[in-house]
């Protein structure tokens, strides 16, 4: 190859990546930004940020604690959905925990998915006033789950069982179910395996449709909902009343105002804005406690 021509081939080669630097790099960028400058966009681009007083304090798009330094629940505040996003509702580790309702059993390293929703669940119940019982959860906050070890039938079933153990209750803890097809059910010891056994969650008598919601238990897939359910708030609505020396109507007035129907009408689910519910409620009903 002659030397002119490889020159002219390196030159328009070069030419090409500066017109796209400056195209994809530059014009593009600026376009784009000046785009979302608009009047009706610049709020959404800029994060859809919510400011009190002059303080920028979370964004509408992005859910938050309202808790105490020791995780505790302020009284005073409504309080969001669960958080699976790193420490809790943060943006950088948007996740939710991947755990299905097969996850039942406790293990050393962390409790099962379903005795989180039962620890919530009562949880919530007490703090709430309210009845946080649901199936297959203990009246102590834990998964209600058996393993029945003994001789199985064709089907997987074990009749005639020889020992029983409450996997999600380590001992000394009462089990709590008596027995179990006429043998005593014991605690679960400390680092033993009882996967041999056949694992048969217990439903209890819990009401089918428990009085804490499913949003209040459960996290978002993203971690970051800045939502609760009506029925989440609803039941909120009496701590949060009395902790601010007010009326349940007063609060539940502001509830009504703070929560959107389905989008489009037919879309999601009704839900309330937590975080410009407990704005409001500190710019009409200042807690004075």
């Amino acid at each position: 190859m002659r030397l002119s021509t490889w020159i002219r081939q390196h030159l328009a080669a070069l030419r090409a990546l500066l017109v796209l630097t400056a195209i994809t790099g530059i014009v593009y960028p600026l376009a784009v930004f000046a785009v979302a400058q608009l009047p009706a966009l610049r709020e959404k681009a800029d994060g859809s940020l919510v400011d009190a007083n002059g303080t920028t304090v979370g964004s509408s798009l992005v859910g938050q604690s309202f808790a105490d330094a020791d995780g505790a629940a302020l009284v005073r505040y409504f309080q969001s959905r669960p958080s699976a996003a790193g420490d809790g509702y943060e943006p950088m580790s948007t996740a939710a925990s991947n755990l299905g309702p097969e996850d039942i059993v406790d293990t050393p390293a962390r409790p099962s998915l379903l005795t989180t929703v039962c620890t919530r669940s009562k949880e919530v119940g007490d703090r709430e006033g309210v009845d946080g019982s649901r199936p297959y959860c203990t009246k102590d906050g834990v998964g209600a789950v058996l393993s029945v070890i003994g001789p199985r039938e064709a089907d997987g079933d074990v009749t005639h069982p020889v020992q029983v153990v409450s996997v999600n209750e380590a001992c000394p803890a009462q089990p709590f179910l008596g027995t179990y097809r006429g043998v005593r059910v014991e605690c679960a010891e400390a680092g033993r395996d009882y996967s041999v056994g056949r694992i048969v969650p217990i439903r209890g008598d819990a009401p089918a449709d428990p009085v804490v919601p499913a949003d209040a238990v459960t996290a978002s897939g993203s971690g970051l909902d800045p939502h609760i359910s009506p029925e989440y708030a609803t039941i909120q609505v009496s701590r949060v009343a009395k902790a601010r020396g007010v009326t349940e109507e007063q609060v539940r007035a502001l509830v009504d105002e703070h929560t959107r129907g389905r989008t489009l009408g037919f879309l999601g689910e009704p839900r309330v804005d937590v975080l410009r519910l407990n704005l409001d409620l500190d710019r009409r009903y200042p807690y004075r406690g």
